[in-house]
Protein backbone atom coordinates (compact mmCIF):
# COMPACT_ATOMS: atom_id res chain seq x y z
CA UNK A 1 0.00 0.00 0.00
CA UNK A 2 1.37 3.12 -1.13
CA UNK A 3 1.62 6.06 1.40
CA UNK A 4 0.38 9.54 0.87
CA UNK A 5 2.45 12.21 0.90
CA UNK A 6 1.17 13.07 4.24
CA UNK A 7 1.82 9.88 5.88
CA UNK A 8 5.18 9.96 4.43
CA UNK A 9 6.42 13.39 6.06
CA UNK A 10 4.22 12.31 8.95
CA UNK A 11 5.97 8.42 9.18
CA UNK A 12 9.50 10.76 9.26
CA UNK A 13 8.37 12.89 12.18
CA UNK A 14 7.37 10.42 13.93
CA UNK A 15 10.91 8.36 13.55
CA UNK A 16 12.58 11.56 14.97
CA UNK A 17 10.10 12.05 17.91
CA UNK A 18 11.20 8.48 19.15
CA UNK A 19 14.99 9.38 19.34
CA UNK A 20 13.94 11.07 22.50
CA UNK A 21 12.76 7.88 24.17
CA UNK A 22 14.16 7.70 27.68
CA UNK A 23 15.27 11.58 27.45
CA UNK A 24 12.23 13.87 27.99
CA UNK A 25 9.60 12.89 30.14
CA UNK A 26 7.25 14.06 31.61
CA UNK A 27 7.19 15.43 28.30
CA UNK A 28 6.02 13.83 25.05
CA UNK A 29 8.30 12.71 22.53
CA UNK A 30 7.52 14.61 19.72
CA UNK A 31 8.95 14.82 16.03
CA UNK A 32 8.63 17.80 13.58
CA UNK A 33 9.29 18.07 9.61
CA UNK A 34 8.69 21.23 7.61
CA UNK A 35 7.94 20.85 3.92
CA UNK A 36 8.17 22.67 0.79
CA UNK A 37 7.46 21.90 -2.21
CA UNK A 38 7.34 17.71 -1.65
CA UNK A 39 11.47 18.58 -0.01
CA UNK A 40 12.56 18.47 3.75
CA UNK A 41 13.85 21.90 4.75
CA UNK A 42 14.02 21.12 8.17
CA UNK A 43 13.70 18.76 10.48
CA UNK A 44 13.96 18.42 14.62
CA UNK A 45 12.82 16.34 17.81
CA UNK A 46 12.31 17.08 21.75
CA UNK A 47 15.76 16.08 22.65
CA UNK A 48 16.16 16.70 26.50
CA UNK A 49 13.22 18.19 28.94
CA UNK A 50 13.73 21.45 29.36
CA UNK A 51 15.47 22.08 26.44
CA UNK A 52 13.23 23.02 22.91
CA UNK A 53 10.59 21.52 21.39
CA UNK A 54 10.56 20.29 18.48
CA UNK A 55 8.63 22.68 16.32
CA UNK A 56 11.92 25.43 17.65
CA UNK A 57 14.43 22.63 16.60
CA UNK A 58 12.59 22.17 12.72
CA UNK A 59 12.49 25.77 12.11
CA UNK A 60 16.05 26.28 13.49
CA UNK A 61 17.54 23.99 10.77
CA UNK A 62 15.27 25.60 7.91
CA UNK A 63 18.48 27.97 5.81
CA UNK A 64 16.29 30.35 4.02
CA UNK A 65 13.06 30.97 6.92
CA UNK A 66 11.42 33.52 4.30
CA UNK A 67 9.91 30.01 2.78
CA UNK A 68 8.50 28.86 5.35
CA UNK A 69 5.24 30.76 5.14
CA UNK A 70 5.09 28.53 2.08
CA UNK A 71 5.65 25.19 3.77
CA UNK A 72 3.99 22.29 5.68
CA UNK A 73 4.44 21.48 9.66
CA UNK A 74 3.89 17.88 10.26
CA UNK A 75 3.97 17.72 13.82
CA UNK A 76 3.85 14.48 15.78
CA UNK A 77 1.67 15.99 18.75
CA UNK A 78 -0.78 19.45 18.74
CA UNK A 79 1.86 21.95 19.32
CA UNK A 80 1.39 23.35 22.59
CA UNK A 81 0.16 26.70 23.51
CA UNK A 82 1.03 28.05 26.92
CA UNK A 83 4.53 28.89 28.58
CA UNK A 84 6.33 26.42 30.37
CA UNK A 85 10.00 25.80 30.14
CA UNK A 86 9.82 27.08 26.74
CA UNK A 87 7.45 29.48 25.15
CA UNK A 88 4.09 28.30 23.06
CA UNK A 89 5.17 26.69 19.84
CA UNK A 90 1.95 27.20 18.14
CA UNK A 91 2.96 31.13 18.98
CA UNK A 92 5.86 30.09 16.80
CA UNK A 93 4.31 28.69 14.01
CA UNK A 94 1.97 31.48 13.40
CA UNK A 95 4.81 34.30 13.80
CA UNK A 96 6.41 32.29 10.68
CA UNK A 97 3.31 32.24 8.80
CA UNK A 98 3.37 28.13 7.72
CA UNK A 99 1.00 27.89 5.50
CA UNK A 100 -0.19 24.81 6.60
CA UNK A 101 0.27 22.12 9.88
CA UNK A 102 -0.42 18.85 10.18
CA UNK A 103 -1.05 17.14 13.53
CA UNK A 104 -0.92 13.41 14.63
CA UNK A 105 -2.87 13.45 18.27
CA UNK A 106 -4.66 16.24 19.86
CA UNK A 107 -2.55 16.87 22.99
CA UNK A 108 -5.07 15.93 26.59
CA UNK A 109 -2.97 17.65 28.58
CA UNK A 110 -5.34 20.59 30.14
CA UNK A 111 -3.32 23.82 29.34
CA UNK A 112 -3.70 22.48 25.74
CA UNK A 113 -6.27 19.79 24.56
CA UNK A 114 -7.51 21.51 21.13
CA UNK A 115 -5.50 25.03 21.94
CA UNK A 116 -2.78 25.17 20.04
CA UNK A 117 -5.07 23.97 16.89
CA UNK A 118 -7.54 27.29 17.66
CA UNK A 119 -4.98 29.40 18.00
CA UNK A 120 -3.56 28.44 14.61
CA UNK A 121 -6.93 28.28 12.74
CA UNK A 122 -7.40 31.53 13.83
CA UNK A 123 -4.08 32.97 12.70
CA UNK A 124 -5.37 31.76 9.32
CA UNK A 125 -3.15 28.13 9.10
CA UNK A 126 -4.68 25.41 7.37
CA UNK A 127 -4.48 22.39 10.01
CA UNK A 128 -4.97 19.09 9.68
CA UNK A 129 -5.51 16.62 12.67
CA UNK A 130 -5.01 12.53 12.75
CA UNK A 131 -2.31 11.77 10.49
CA UNK A 132 -0.97 8.48 11.36
CA UNK A 133 -2.64 8.71 14.88
CA UNK A 134 -2.24 5.79 15.96
CA UNK A 135 1.17 5.03 15.68
CA UNK A 136 1.91 8.66 17.29
CA UNK A 137 -0.39 7.69 20.39
CA UNK A 138 1.33 4.12 20.75
CA UNK A 139 4.60 6.08 20.86
CA UNK A 140 3.58 8.15 23.12
CA UNK A 141 1.46 5.69 25.17
CA UNK A 142 3.50 6.90 28.41
CA UNK A 143 2.67 10.37 28.19
CA UNK A 144 -1.06 9.97 27.54
CA UNK A 145 -1.44 7.17 29.91
CA UNK A 146 -0.05 9.33 32.71
CA UNK A 147 -2.51 12.78 31.69
CA UNK A 148 -5.54 10.06 31.12
CA UNK A 149 -5.31 7.60 33.50
CA UNK A 150 -3.40 9.96 36.10
CA UNK A 151 -1.12 7.02 36.73
CA UNK A 152 2.05 6.00 35.23
CA UNK A 153 2.62 3.46 32.47
CA UNK A 154 3.04 0.22 34.06
CA UNK A 155 5.32 -2.63 32.18
CA UNK A 156 5.32 -5.93 34.04
CA UNK A 157 8.54 -7.82 33.30
CA UNK A 158 9.65 -11.33 34.35
CA UNK A 159 11.32 -14.40 32.95
CA UNK A 160 9.76 -17.39 33.87
CA UNK A 161 11.62 -21.71 33.08
CA UNK A 162 9.17 -23.91 30.62
CA UNK A 163 7.44 -24.74 33.79
CA UNK A 164 6.46 -21.33 34.71
CA UNK A 165 8.59 -21.20 37.68
CA UNK A 166 10.51 -17.58 38.31
CA UNK A 167 12.54 -18.88 41.01
CA UNK A 168 13.79 -22.16 42.84
CA UNK A 169 11.86 -22.28 46.36
CA UNK A 170 14.07 -20.43 48.01
CA UNK A 171 13.68 -17.64 45.78
CA UNK A 172 17.18 -18.19 43.66
CA UNK A 173 16.52 -17.03 40.07
CA UNK A 174 19.39 -16.83 38.66
CA UNK A 175 19.73 -17.43 35.54
CA UNK A 176 16.65 -18.69 33.71
CA UNK A 177 17.10 -16.28 30.97
CA UNK A 178 20.08 -15.89 28.28
CA UNK A 179 22.31 -13.68 27.81
CA UNK A 180 20.61 -11.33 24.78
CA UNK A 181 17.14 -11.06 27.15
CA UNK A 182 19.50 -9.77 30.00
CA UNK A 183 20.83 -7.41 27.84
CA UNK A 184 17.32 -6.30 26.55
CA UNK A 185 16.39 -5.55 30.09
CA UNK A 186 18.58 -3.36 30.16
CA UNK A 187 18.08 -1.57 27.62
CA UNK A 188 14.15 -1.25 28.69
CA UNK A 189 15.58 0.23 32.24
CA UNK A 190 16.89 2.98 30.09
CA UNK A 191 13.72 3.74 28.74
CA UNK A 192 11.29 4.26 31.51
CA UNK A 193 11.42 6.50 34.44
CA UNK A 194 11.10 4.26 37.41
CA UNK A 195 12.22 0.57 38.08
CA UNK A 196 10.19 -0.90 41.09
CA UNK A 197 10.59 -4.47 43.08
CA UNK A 198 8.67 -5.86 46.02
CA UNK A 199 10.30 -6.61 49.26
CA UNK A 200 11.65 -10.33 48.67
CA UNK A 201 13.00 -9.16 45.23
CA UNK A 202 15.38 -6.98 46.82
CA UNK A 203 16.07 -9.19 49.93
CA UNK A 204 16.70 -12.16 47.86
CA UNK A 205 18.08 -11.16 44.23
CA UNK A 206 20.19 -8.02 45.71
CA UNK A 207 19.77 -6.53 42.64
CA UNK A 208 21.16 -3.03 41.12
CA UNK A 209 18.99 -2.01 39.33
CA UNK A 210 20.77 -0.02 37.19
CA UNK A 211 21.71 0.17 33.32
CA UNK A 212 24.82 -2.08 33.03
CA UNK A 213 24.59 -3.25 29.71
CA UNK A 214 23.48 -0.47 27.61
CA UNK A 215 24.16 3.14 27.12
CA UNK A 216 21.54 5.25 29.30
CA UNK A 217 19.78 6.90 31.91
CA UNK A 218 19.21 5.08 35.56
CA UNK A 219 16.00 4.63 36.37
CA UNK A 220 14.68 5.67 39.99
CA UNK A 221 14.86 2.89 42.12
CA UNK A 222 11.61 1.92 43.57
CA UNK A 223 10.97 -0.91 45.81
CA UNK A 224 7.93 -1.34 48.94
CA UNK A 225 9.54 -2.40 52.04
CA UNK A 226 6.78 -2.26 54.74
CA UNK A 227 8.38 -3.27 57.77
CA UNK A 228 11.70 -1.54 57.05
CA UNK A 229 13.15 -5.20 57.42
CA UNK A 230 15.51 -4.82 54.59
CA UNK A 231 19.37 -4.78 55.65
CA UNK A 232 20.97 -1.46 54.56
CA UNK A 233 23.88 -3.29 53.26
CA UNK A 234 21.90 -4.30 50.35
CA UNK A 235 22.87 -2.68 46.79
CA UNK A 236 19.72 -0.88 46.40
CA UNK A 237 20.69 1.45 49.62
CA UNK A 238 24.19 2.33 48.15
CA UNK A 239 22.51 5.77 47.10
CA UNK A 240 23.83 5.57 43.84
CA UNK A 241 20.90 6.42 42.02
CA UNK A 242 17.81 8.30 43.78
CA UNK A 243 16.01 5.62 45.48
CA UNK A 244 12.45 5.04 47.24
CA UNK A 245 11.04 2.93 49.78
CA UNK A 246 7.71 2.58 50.12
CA UNK A 247 6.64 1.30 53.78
CA UNK A 248 4.09 1.89 56.80
CA UNK A 249 6.82 3.71 59.35
CA UNK A 250 8.25 6.34 58.48
CA UNK A 251 9.14 9.54 56.23
CA UNK A 252 12.66 10.87 56.01
CA UNK A 253 15.17 11.55 53.17
CA UNK A 254 19.14 11.27 52.88
CA UNK A 255 21.34 11.39 49.46
CA UNK A 256 19.29 9.46 46.77
CA UNK A 257 17.46 7.70 49.32
CA UNK A 258 14.42 8.71 50.77
CA UNK A 259 11.31 6.99 52.92
CA UNK A 260 7.67 7.67 51.90
CA UNK A 261 5.24 6.46 54.64
CA UNK A 262 2.27 4.56 53.04
CA UNK A 263 -1.32 3.36 54.60
CA UNK A 264 -1.15 -0.34 53.99
CA UNK A 265 -5.40 -0.27 53.24
CA UNK A 266 -4.22 2.08 50.28
CA UNK A 267 -0.80 0.90 49.77
CA UNK A 268 -0.80 0.66 45.94
CA UNK A 269 -2.95 3.95 45.38
CA UNK A 270 -0.48 6.21 47.51
CA UNK A 271 2.42 4.54 45.73
CA UNK A 272 0.68 5.76 42.37
CA UNK A 273 -0.31 9.11 43.38
CA UNK A 274 3.41 9.67 45.06
CA UNK A 275 4.71 8.50 41.54
CA UNK A 276 2.38 11.10 39.87
CA UNK A 277 3.40 13.99 41.76
CA UNK A 278 6.61 13.40 41.01
CA UNK A 279 6.32 13.35 37.30
CA UNK A 280 6.93 9.67 37.18
CA UNK A 281 5.53 8.96 33.61
CA UNK A 282 6.09 5.29 33.32
CA UNK A 283 7.33 2.43 35.63
CA UNK A 284 9.03 -1.14 34.68
CA UNK A 285 8.15 -3.33 37.61
CA UNK A 286 10.91 -6.42 37.72
CA UNK A 287 9.15 -8.61 41.05
CA UNK A 288 8.59 -10.86 42.67
CA UNK A 289 5.95 -12.53 41.83
CA UNK A 290 3.17 -11.03 44.93
CA UNK A 291 3.80 -7.48 43.48
CA UNK A 292 3.17 -8.36 39.60
CA UNK A 293 0.08 -10.66 40.33
CA UNK A 294 -1.56 -7.60 42.60
CA UNK A 295 -0.88 -5.57 39.60
CA UNK A 296 -2.36 -7.48 37.09
CA UNK A 297 -5.59 -8.83 39.61
CA UNK A 298 -6.17 -5.05 40.33
CA UNK A 299 -5.98 -4.14 36.28
CA UNK A 300 -2.83 -1.64 36.98
CA UNK A 301 -0.76 -2.58 34.46
CA UNK A 302 -0.40 -1.25 30.52
CA UNK A 303 2.43 -4.03 29.20
CA UNK A 304 3.87 -7.48 30.37
CA UNK A 305 6.83 -8.38 29.15
CA UNK A 306 7.66 -12.42 29.55
CA UNK A 307 10.70 -14.12 28.88
CA UNK A 308 9.75 -18.12 29.20
CA UNK A 309 13.09 -20.14 28.48
CA UNK A 310 13.88 -24.13 28.44
CA UNK A 311 15.15 -24.65 32.01
CA UNK A 312 12.69 -26.40 34.44
CA UNK A 313 12.75 -25.81 37.72
CA UNK A 314 10.14 -29.10 38.45
CA UNK A 315 9.02 -26.58 41.72
CA UNK A 316 9.29 -22.88 42.73
CA UNK A 317 7.82 -19.93 42.82
CA UNK A 318 5.20 -19.85 40.23
CA UNK A 319 5.38 -17.32 37.65
CA UNK A 320 2.34 -14.79 38.07
CA UNK A 321 -0.97 -15.26 35.39
CA UNK A 322 -1.97 -13.36 32.23
CA UNK A 323 -5.12 -14.13 31.41
CA UNK A 324 -4.90 -12.28 27.91
CA UNK A 325 -3.02 -13.77 24.84
CA UNK A 326 0.14 -12.37 23.96
CA UNK A 327 0.09 -9.64 21.13
CA UNK A 328 3.39 -10.25 20.02
CA UNK A 329 6.04 -12.90 19.96
CA UNK A 330 9.42 -13.36 19.23
CA UNK A 331 12.88 -15.84 19.54
CA UNK A 332 15.70 -14.10 21.50
CA UNK A 333 18.24 -16.58 21.13
CA UNK A 334 16.88 -19.45 22.98
CA UNK A 335 14.47 -17.58 25.08
CA UNK A 336 10.62 -17.03 24.14
CA UNK A 337 9.81 -13.48 24.66
CA UNK A 338 5.85 -12.95 24.61
CA UNK A 339 4.54 -9.06 25.03
CA UNK A 340 0.73 -9.17 26.07
CA UNK A 341 -1.74 -5.59 26.34
CA UNK A 342 -4.09 -4.97 28.90
CA UNK A 343 -6.66 -3.97 26.88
Amino acid sequence: MSLSIDEKYMRRALELAAIGLGVVSPNPMVGCVIVHEDKIIGEGWHEKYGEAHAEVNAIKNVKHKSLLKHSTAYVTLEPCAHFGKTPPCADLLIKYQLKRVVIANQDSHSLVNGVGIQKLREAGIEVEIGVCSDEARRLNKRFFTRIEKQRPYVILKWAQTSDRFIARENYDSKWISGEQSRKLVHKWRSEEDAIWVGTNTAKYDNPNLNVRDWQGNHPIRLVIDKQLSLSSELHLFNQEIPTICYNLKKDGKEENLEWVKVLENQLLDDIFLDMRQRGVQSVFVEGGAHLLQTLIDQGLWDEARVFSSETKFEKGIPAPKLLSEASESMKVEKDQLDIFYNS
